[in-house]
């Protein structure tokens, strides 16, 4: 079977030999290109009459998918599957892997450190310090005793949950399943509405579906202390990015750490959140560690390996 990966995910040419080598091997051709191209003509021709193709968070609709013929399975090089028309899938009956738990850690440890910069300024406080700027009279606020709302309690959440309790945080927790492994650790599960008001700080740890499109909206937005943060490494729309903007243009909340948006960065210059206050904004990096890429690599092509024994 001919195989592609359309992009490089983090791995070294060298490394892609030597997977083509092991490929070859047992009558396998293996294909990989060294640039990342979102262009849907360029995605065509990369996949062309492959088999199984390798993909991370490029969006792969329908009429890329239909214009591939012989394919038959996808690995995605990513944990969600939003990006990816499941249902032209499921027509053509193309098999599609996911990278589940490759960037739990990254995840969470990028969650806390927006809630510490975002509490502490430091990243604004950088930007002071550089043109000459002091302290001033500014006080940060510790993470210490708060009251952390988390936003799903699945592999990611639960990392988070546990790296919130070292730093000594109450946490309360809202999710479509109750975990008993959760509740052993002190955690309480409660609606929605009550972990919104409840909080000093939320943080959105769900998949992007039908049900959480736009969990957090106005509404949610409205019931938060005003000394409150929301933290999302999540999926952009989970939120709603313009009652978010208002927010924080008004005042009514605290702060916001971003790392995900409706589109993948890099945004437009006169996007709603790069024009209020305290507000952290990265380009989607929550799972871009050097150690979740390892572990992503070894997932990608362990279940193309494990596709290709049952053909």
């Amino acid at each position: 079977m001919k195989i592609s990966c359309v992009e490089p995910l983090g791995i070294s040419e060298n490394h892609f030999e030597e997977l083509k080598k092991e490929f070859a091997t047992k009558g396998h051709e293996l294909c990989y290109f060294m640039t990342r191209d979102e262009n849907p003509d360029v995605l065509k021709e990369r996949i062309g009459d492959s088999d199984i193709v390798i993909i991370s968070n490029i969006k792969l609709p329908a009429d890329v998918i239909n214009a591939c013929p012989n394919l038959k399975m996808l690995s995605v090089a990513f944990t969600g599957l939003d990006h990816i028309d499941l249902d032209c899938c499921k027509q053509r009956g193309i098999v599609v892997r996911n990278a589940a738990g490759y960037s739990t850690t990254a995840v969470s440890e990028l969650a806390i450190g927006l809630m510490l910069d975002v509490m502490r300024k430091i990243t604004e406080l950088d930007a002071a310090t550089r043109k000459g700027g002091s302290r001033g009279l500014f006080l940060g606020r510790e993470l210490r005793g708060k009251t952390v709302g988390v936003v799903g309690t699945g592999a990611i959440g639960t990392a988070t949950i546990r790296l919130l309790l070292a730093f000594g945080c109450k946490v309360l927790a809202y999710s479509r399943t109750v975990r008993p492994d959760v509740v052993s650790l002190g955690v309480k599960y409660c609606p929605l509405d009550t972990l919104m008001k409840e909080s000093d700080i939320v943080t959105l740890h769900v998949p992007l579906n039908k049900e959480t499109t736009h969990l957090i909206g106005k509404h949610e937005l409205s019931l938060m202390k005003p000394s409150a943060i929301l933290i999302n490494t999540a999926r952009g729309n989970v939120v709603d990015i313009e009652a978010l903007a208002l927010a924080l243009k008004e005042n009514r909340i605290a702060g916001a750490g971003v790392d995900v948006y409706e589109k993948e960065p890099p945004l437009p210059e006169n996007h709603p959140l790069l024009a209020v206050p305290n507000c952290v904004a990265v380009p989607h990096i929550a799972y871009a560690s050097r150690e979740a890429f390892d572990i992503r690599a070894d997932i990608v092509f362990d279940n193309v390996r494990d596709f290709c024994k049952c053909k």
